[in-house]
Parts: structure tokens; sequence; C-alpha cells
């Protein structure tokens, strides 16, 4: 069974071409060579007017007559005479006949003269139905041309007319999960403006249905954040107060365990604050991506340093992008920080700001262990920690950093590295290059301290 749209008409409308064109071709077939039976007829005719005014005589070429065309003037006599054939031919009236003559059938039309002397001008009937066969061939020839050209031309119309199908699925495929900008109807056809509003009614209630979970986990995370707070201040209290080694044991575990829970609240905010961002590219500000990430990798040197982990830049070239200082600090402290937790102690995690073409992009390598491969193509999910999760990591954080990527324009990818000197995980990404300079304090105080 045929499901395409396509397919159907394509199929149908060549169903429909070819049965015509059979329909047609027949009858045209036939007209035709009954026309040109007529058309011989005639020839005859005018033959036998000639003859019988005496400009027309037995074996004397006519002008217009193909010597193919085996056309004969056979004088009868004025009383019947020689073979049987030309005894029965004498017998027949003035006018057209189809009788045998000499073994052959013929077409023959008989005339009386004005003397009496009778004649009879024939032809082959097989030279004549040859001919207007192929007189009647000839007027099949345009019809057979004519029904590939109808397929190709009903081809080309069939895709143009479902071209914008096709580009408003594409567009749709080409959508992030989170785009749930209306449909346009502009170029259109109005057979789709009831499914595409039918789809964009749909999409109003997905974004309904969105903000309301965001503000559902942004308020949750906020009434959350405060009794958690002071619960940790009220277990930092307590190591104030004399308690035994297994008690500061069970203390140090809930701080462990509230400290992990905010930081998710705070993730969890952090993920709520830049999904209801709007992602207007062209209002964000030029900012230095070298500087941002100098000034991240300045904080966490320490942190570096303590682990015993180098921490340093591979290339660093000075490029613009656009974007707000605390977005790209965001990506780039989310980054680094996933580096340095599965960084071992004595590894290393390399920094690289550099240009290609027009883009402009960060790379972060690591001596970790990297992703394992089955769990690439899910690693941006929220709440998702892979198969070998360490530390006290949420889940959240590479899901906030592909967001705010994209709310950039750019792309982001992760590859695990497996070379014969180290191993590890590197993350490309990728941002539209801008070019002239910010003229914003951001930028003016990173140029002072780096």
């Amino acid at each position: 069974m045929i499901r395409s749209v396509r397919a159907r008409l394509f199929f149908g409308l060549t169903a429909m071409i070819v049965l015509t064109g059979a329909l047609g071709g027949v009858f045209t077939y036939k007209w035709a060579f009954d026309e040109a039976i007529e058309i011989q007829d005639s020839a005859l005719m005018q033959l036998a007017s000639l003859a019988q005014n005496g400009s027309f005589y037995s074996g004397q070429p006519v002008h217009g007559i193909e010597e193919d065309a085996e056309v004969s003037l056979v004088e009868l006599g004025k009383m019947p005479r020689g073979s049987p054939e030309s005894r029965l031919l004498f017998g027949l009236k003035d006018g057209l006949h189809t009788t045998p003559h000499k073994g052959r059938q013929v077409r023959v039309l008989l005339g009386t003269r004005p003397d009496g002397s009778r004649f009879a001008v024939a032809q082959p009937t097989a030279v004549r139905d040859e001919t207007a066969r192929d007189l009647a061939f000839r007027t099949l020839l345009p019809i057979a041309a004519l029904i590939p050209s109808l397929l190709l031309v009903a081809g080309f119309v069939i895709t143009r007319s479902l071209r914008p199908i096709v580009r408003l699925a594409g567009e749709l495929d080409a959508r992030r999960a989170d785009d749930v900008t209306p449909l346009p109807l502009a170029d259109m056809p109005s057979e789709l403006y009831p499914f595409i509003a039918s789809i964009n009614g749909l999409l109003v209630r997905v974004r309904l249905l969105m903000d309301q979970q965001r503000r559902f986990v942004a308020d949750a995370a906020h009434e959350l954040r405060t009794p958690f707070t002071a619960l940790s201040l009220q277990a930092g209290n307590l190591e104030a107060v004399h308690l035994s080694a297994e008690a500061r044991n069970r203390v140090a575990a809930l701080k462990q365990g509230m400290q992990r829970t905010r930081h998710l609240l705070e993730q969890l905010l952090a993920l709520a604050r830049y999904e209801a961002m709007p992602a207007d590219r062209a209002k964000m500000a030029l900012t230095p991506l070298d500087a941002a990430v100098k000034a991240v990798v300045a904080d966490l040197l320490s942190h570096a340093r303590e682990r015993g982990i180098d921490l340093g830049f591979d290339l660093v070239e000075p490029l613009y992008v656009r974007g707000e200082q605390p977005i790209l600090a965001a990506i780039i402290r989310n980054l680094l920080e996933n580096a340095l937790r599965f960084t071992p102690q004595g590894g290393r995690t390399d920094v690289g700001v550099y240009r290609e073409d027009d883009t402009a992009i960060l790379q972060i390598e690591d001596t970790g262990a990297g992703i394992a491969s089955t769990d690439l193509d899910q690693i941006f999910e929220p709440f998702f920690r892979g198969s070998r999760p360490l530390g006290e990591g949420s889940g959240l954080g590479l899901s906030i950093v592909k967001r705010l990527v994209e709310t950039l324009g750019g792309a982001i990818a992760l590859e695990n590295i497996d070379g014969a000197d180290h191993s590890g995980l590197r993350v490309t990404v990728r941002f539209p290059r801008e070019a002239g300079s910010s003229t914003s304090p951001f930028a003016a105080s990173l140029g002072k301290k780096i």
C-alpha cells in the first residue's frame, strides 16, 4: 500500500495520462487510417477523370503519383473480352469497387467514356493499406512524445507543489527541542492552513506546559534554597560543639549531602533562568572570548593546584563573540569544572581559544577517563550523569551549557581522545565570530586584570 502522497499523485496521474494517451492513440490511428484511404480514393478519382478525358493512357507515368503506389490503368474496351478477371471488371458498374485482379486484391474505379469504351484505374489494397498505416503511425508520434513529456511535467508540478511541505518539515527538524515558535503561513498552500493552524495550537499548548514546568522548578528550587542554607549554617555551628568521633562523621556526611543538594538547587535555578532567557543575539553585546576564558581560568587556578592538575593554555587568540558576559562565564566555568573534576591528580587540562574561518572556537582537553561511548548521545540530557559518575555533580551542568551555547548561536561537541601519549575528553565549542571591539566595562576591566 502506497503511503506517500507524492507517489499516489504521480502514479494516479501516470495511469490517467497513459490511459488517455492509449485511448486517444487508438482513435487517432483509426481516424488517420480512414483519412488516408479516402485520400487514395480521391487520387483514383482524379486519375479516372484524366483517363476519361484522354489525358492519361495505360503505361504513362502521372505527375504526383509515386511509382511505388502501383496505380495502373486497365482498358476494358467496349465489349467484355480477355481473361475472366477482365470480364469480371467489365461487368462491374461505374464507381469504386474492391475486387481480385491478377491474383491480388485491388481497389478499382470503373468509368465509361463518351464513345462507350470502359476503363478501370486500379491499385492493390495491400499497397494502399501499407501507405495508410504509415501515415496513421506518423500521426501517433506526437502523442508518443507527449506522454513522457506530460509525465515529466506532472512530476515537476507535484514536486514543486509539495516543496513547501518538505521545507516546513526541514525547518521543524532543524529546530531546537524547546523552540515552539509558531509555524509561518506565508508561501504555504491554502490547503495546509488548517493543518498548520492545528500545529501552531499544539505548539502554544506545549509552550504553556513548558513555562509551567520552568516556573515550578524555579519556584521549588527558590523555596528550598533558603531552608537548606539555614540547615547548612546549623550544621556548621555543630563544629564548635564537642562531639564524639562518630557524631562528627555523621555531621560531616550531613554537610556533604546538604552541600550537594544546595548545588543541585543552584543548578536548577540557573537552568530555569537561562531557559526563560530570550535568545535575541542581535541585542547582545560584543564580548572578548579570550578575556572571558582567562578570567575563569584565573579563578580556578588555585583549585587546580590543590589537586595537582596542570591547568593552562595551548593557544589564545583575541576573538570577539556576541553574547553577554554572565552567559559566557557560565559556559566556560561549567566546562572547566567538569574537566577538573574528571582529571586525575597529576593530570593536565589544556584550554585553547582560536579562530577557524568565521568561527571562534573554545576547546578544552583533559587527561581523564573520557565518557563511555554509550553515554555520548545522552550526555546533554538533564540529570544524566553517565554510566560512571564522579563527585557531586547533578547532571545539569552540560544541559545548561548546551542551552547557553545554542542561545549564542553556537554548537558544542564532545569526543573521546584515544591517543598514544594520553587519553581523555575533548570539548569543542563553536561560536559565530564577530569583528570589532567592545566598549563594555567588562572588557575594559578584563584588559587590566589579565
